[in-house]
């Protein structure tokens, strides 16, 4: 074994407000993709102790009362999990990079940004009201803001701490017991979070954790008493949630993904427009689900635009995860790691030239040079990548970008470059998708008000800094009724 174990110890769930250890899926393992040595025992959650979960999450399920007291009650609960967490970013990087692959410079900046996150939730429950007064001709008539119930969620493995923290704080303050399931590929992350939330002083019931696959999943989002879930992850399990969903109606979150266009205007600088496609498909090792998919460069770029991001990929650092100096790690798991390979192969088998110029370290683990496919057909190229891939193909105008980019869209973000800021907004804003970034591929949210819907094959709903906590709630209105209504 290697010492990286020792950072991650054996999962355990957190169920009726008490830790238990999990059953353990026999020959299967969590491996360390930088090396392939066993990290620890990959664990489920058996069907009696799910169902402890769920009756215990029905149990404590409760309106409440939401005055300023109640809020500010629960508003120092999360500033003292916010305290918790900072305490323990170093461990929650290393485990986060451990897990992901991505290299623990990148992943020490996020557990560095929790608190702040888990921070901005206690404001907003002090500061926003749960229920207000609406204009009724002087009748007492009140909006009240009502937590769903039971609330799953469901992470993926590919932002392993910075996910589970964002969704559970935010169903935390609505006020909807969480049964928190993270991807069986990376469950420590997620368990580090639980940790600091526990000891926080939780109410009891208020988050539950429990282990598995997809099988812990499809019965946890499919049982009556789960009023609302909240699911980042692959379209194949998204559409499975939203058919157990409709049985009874459930209110959906899912961030789906997609293979996300960007457009390469005539006007365009081709170095912004190398550095803003090279920085997005390799953030997070690629592995992000707002992150640039099929690029779509007018012909009279093309040929310099290949030639500056093959110049980039060949300069970047590709090594152990843990290295400090290390630009990009490996590919989270096996399973992945050989999607992305039939992925590229497919691209070849559809005409595209793979260019792969990184050198890769001397290690055993799941490494791949970020890749440019260039050439294929994008009418038949239109699977999400989901790593540091990007498919390239020469279009002749504006109009044509936009057909191809729209014909599949992905829904999520898309990218437009181009010197006149103005036309490169405009062409944007007739991307089907719900964010558009100009000139650029960072992570952060555009704006302060940036909420962004889940078009078409990429979900259902939406996120955005003002829509975290809104989700988890429902609207109720109680009030007065009057003989001078009309009708």
């Amino acid at each position: 074994m290697s010492n990286a174990e020792m950072t991650i110890p054996q999962p355990v769930n957190y169920i009726a407000d008490s830790w238990s250890e999990c059953a353990t899926v026999r020959g299967a393992w969590n491996i360390d993709p930088n090396t392939r040595e066993p990290l620890h025992r990959m664990v489920t959650t058996v069907p009696g102790d799910l169902e402890r979960a769920l009756r215990h999450a029905e149990r404590v399920y409760e309106v409440g009362r939401w005055d300023e007291d109640a809020r500010r009650e629960r508003a120092a609960v999360l500033e003292r999990v916010a305290a918790i967490i900072e305490a323990r970013t170093e461990d929650i990087a290393r485990t986060d990079s451990l897990t992901s692959g991505t290299p623990i410079s990148v992943t020490r900046k996020v557990a560095a940004f929790l608190p702040a996150r888990i921070r901005s939730t206690a404001a907003d429950l002090v500061a926003i009201p749960r229920v207000k007064a609406l204009a009724a001709g002087g009748r007492d008539v009140r909006l009240y803001k009502v937590p769903w119930g039971p609330a799953a969620i469901l992470t993926p493995w590919n932002g392993p701490s910075f996910i589970p923290a964002a969704k559970v704080v935010s169903a935390v303050a609505a006020g909807c017991p969480v049964v928190l399931k993270p991807s069986e590929h990376a469950p420590g992350s997620a368990q580090i979070i639980v940790e600091c939330f526990v000891e926080a002083g939780l109410p009891s019931g208020a988050l539950q954790l429990v282990h598995g696959g997809g099988d812990v999943g499809a019965a946890l989002t499919g049982d009556p008493r789960i009023k609302i879930v909240s699911f980042t992850g692959g379209p194949g399990a998204g559409r499975a949630i939203a058919r157990s969903a409709a049985e009874d109606f459930k209110v959906l979150q899912l961030e789906l993904g997609g293979n996300n266009p960007a457009l390469v205007l005539e006007d365009a600088d081709v170095d912004v427009a190398a550095d803003g496609i090279f920085e997005g498909m390799t953030k997070l090792n690629g592995q992000w689900c707002e992150g640039p998919g099929k690029v779509l460069v007018h012909r009279s770029l093309a040929g310099a635009l290949l030639e500056a991001l093959t110049e980039r990929i060949a300069k970047v650092a590709v090594g152990h995860s843990l290295d400090d100096d290390v630009e990009i790690g490996p590919i989270s798991n096996v399973p992945h790691f050989e999607t992305l390979r039939r992925r590229v192969e497919g691209l070849r088998d559809l005409g595209a030239a793979i260019h792969q110029p990184a050198r890769l370290p001397a290690l055993d683990g799941l490494f791949l040079s970020p890749t440019v496919a260039a050439g294929a057909d994008p009418a038949k190229a239109t699977a999400e990548l989901f790593g540091p891939v990007v498919s390239l193909y020469a279009v002749d105008s504006d109009e044509q970008a936009l057909r191809v980019a729209n014909a599949h869209p992905s829904g999520l973000d898309a990218y437009v470059f181009g010197a006149d800021t103005d036309r490169a907004i405009e062409i944007g804003s007739r991307l089907l998708s719900g964010e558009v970034r100009v000139n650029g591929a960072k992570l952060a949210d555009l704006g302060d008000d940036s909420a962004q819907s889940f078009w078409g094959p990429s979900g259902i709903g939406g996120h955005g800094p003002a829509e975290s906590v809104r989700v988890f709630c429902g609207d109720r209105v109680v009030g007065v009724d009057g003989p001078d209504l009309p009708l």
